[in-house]
């Protein structure tokens, strides 16, 4: 008896070790830019015929309001003003616009074996988003969030495997001043992470700004645009169908300044969009399309993601509702629409309307991340952390997020089928004189790692050890991670130098 007991912890003991033994990155189950693309919502009818509504939104109807700088470039590019004031787009020049467009943007992160690939149906998930509230789940409350914990979600984002970029996913609002936010936003991200960082500024002086701030952290200029590091957010338009004066001439600066660029059409079905589903894509396609010809009109080929964005809308209570089944549709139409084009996209899915972590939030951000994992959408943005339909940003909710990633990726990567998966050899040696179970054999321990992927939270113990184990919460297990993260310096942390250099020259809110 005792020799079995041996054995049968010496089998668990190797089980574990091969279990938890490091892989190299290529043989990981899940990891970032796996290929999706299985799940196509809209019929090959349907892509043309929203393809050729875009085009006939952009030609017939245009947008108004952009700036005379735009202006200019447009319709040099050919795009013509009319005596209404709007811009319209002639089909062959957004044909040749699409044709011409940069097909593979490569987004830096300041370490390089964070940068993210973005071509084809490549996956990335990530956070985004303005959330003016943390969420507190001990106290089950919400609070005004701060720069603090913007730095801290980096921080803690940066330990995460499966949240391969930070968006700035929450507004620092103990800053009132609006350049020192946009600066200090910058700051905190890029001092919690060394992933890829996208933001949004206010102003043109203040992007002018946060372009010295940095070249500084990147140690020059000429290392700036040689891997930059950040990205610009840009909410180009106002739904439906007008420019955003101001965050356009952001935009221009960007691109000088060598900064991607977000083309974010966010229209929100029902309101400021086509209540339809089949609309709003036409109508978030349309916009970004004027988009794409504004960015090459300025510099042919510039990084620039195709962000079709739109929200939808509760029509019980025209309130936006981010975490519902018509939600994660939106999302993968646009999505494919992207595969359409070829196009590097982006469109928001992980939302949760739930205040809390909970399971209402579980099903909420679960669903819309497999969708858009399985339509191949490049860059998922607000894919974790993000409650009361972009309201609220949740640390804990970020760290839970990582775990369901991780299954969502693991759906995206599909079944493997060959001659040695397929397991005929396996199956004959098990049941001819052999065990009679898989427990044991080389091909389970051999794919324990590289097939499976084990939540670093979520419990799958029986209910005996889950007694024994005194109950664990999921929330509880959260919050200590968290504190296990934070209660350790940053590796994302500047040099000395730089440190200083910052601190000399710009106000920063965080302590040293």
């Amino acid at each position: 008896m005792t020799v079995q007991t041996s054995r049968r912890s010496g089998g668990r003991a190797a089980r574990f070790s091969a279990r938890t033994a490091p892989l190299a990155d290529h043989l990981r189950p899940v990891r970032a830019g796996l290929s999706g693309g299985q799940y196509s919502p809209l019929t090959d009818a349907g892509v043309a015929r929203i393809h050729q509504a875009a085009l006939a939104a952009l030609s017939e109807i245009g947008l108004a309001n952009a700036p005379a700088s735009g202006i200019a470039a447009m319709t040099t590019a050919g795009a013509v003003l009319g005596h209404d004031g709007r811009l319209r787009f002639p089909a062959p020049l957004v044909e040749d616009t699409i044709a011409r467009a940069n097909r593979s943007v490569t987004l830096c992160g300041r370490d390089a074996r964070h940068d993210l690939h973005l071509s084809g149906s490549r996956v990335h998930y990530g956070t985004a988003g303005a959330a003016v509230h943390m969420v507190d789940v001990d106290g089950r409350t919400y609070r005004d969030s701060t720069v603090q914990d913007l730095h801290d979600a980096a921080r803690i984002a940066d330990r995460l495997d499966n949240i391969h970029f930070v968006q700035r996913p929450m507004v620092c609002r103990d800053i009132p001043d609006n350049r020192e936010m946009d600066l200090n936003t910058i700051y905190a991200c890029c001092a919690g992470t060394t992933k890829h960082v996208g933001t949004s500024f206010t102003e043109v002086a203040f992007a002018r700004d946060a372009l010295e701030m940095l070249h500084i952290i990147a140690g020059g200029e000429d290392a700036w645009r040689a891997r930059p590091f950040v990205s610009n957010s840009n909410c180009f338009v106002v739904p439906p169908m007008k420019f955003a004066t101001e965050s356009c001439e952001v935009m221009e600066t960007c691109i000088r300044g060598g900064m991607p660029v977000l083309l974010l059409s966010a229209g929100q079905a029902g309101a400021t969009a086509p209540a339809s589903i089949a609309g709003a894509i036409v109508q978030a396609v349309a916009e970004c399309l004027a988009g794409l010809v504004y960015v090459n009109a300025i510099a042919p080929g510039h990084p620039a993601i195709f962000g079709t964005w739109p929200f939808v809308s509760d029509l019980r209570t025209g309130a936006m509702s981010g975490g519902s089944g018509e939600q994660a549709l939106l999302t993968a139409g646009c999505a494919q629409m992207h595969r359409h084009y070829a196009l590097p996209g982006g469109a928001a899915a992980g939302i949760a309307d739930a205040k809390l972590p909970d399971m209402q939030a579980g099903w909420e951000q679960m669903c819309s991340n497999v969708m858009a994992g399985l339509s191949g959408l490049n860059m998922v943005y607000e894919a974790a952390g993000m409650h009361a339909s972009l309201l609220g940003f949740c640390h804990e909710s970020l760290i839970l997020g990582d775990d369901l990633i991780g299954q969502a990726l693991r759906c995206l990567r599909g079944i493997e089928v060959s001659e040695d998966s397929v397991s005929l050899e396996v199956m004959r040696a098990t049941c001819i004189g052999g065990p009679g179970h898989y427990l044991g054999s080389d091909q389970t321990l051999a794919l324990m790692q590289t097939d499976y992927v084990y939540p670093t939270l979520g419990d799958r113990t029986s209910p005996k050890e889950w007694l024994e184990r005194d109950r664990p919460d999921l929330l509880q297990r959260a919050t200590a991670l968290k504190t296990r993260i934070l209660s350790q310096p940053s590796a994302a942390r500047f040099d000395a130098v730089t440190e200083a250099a910052l601190r000399a020259r710009y106000t920063i809110h965080l302590p040293v």
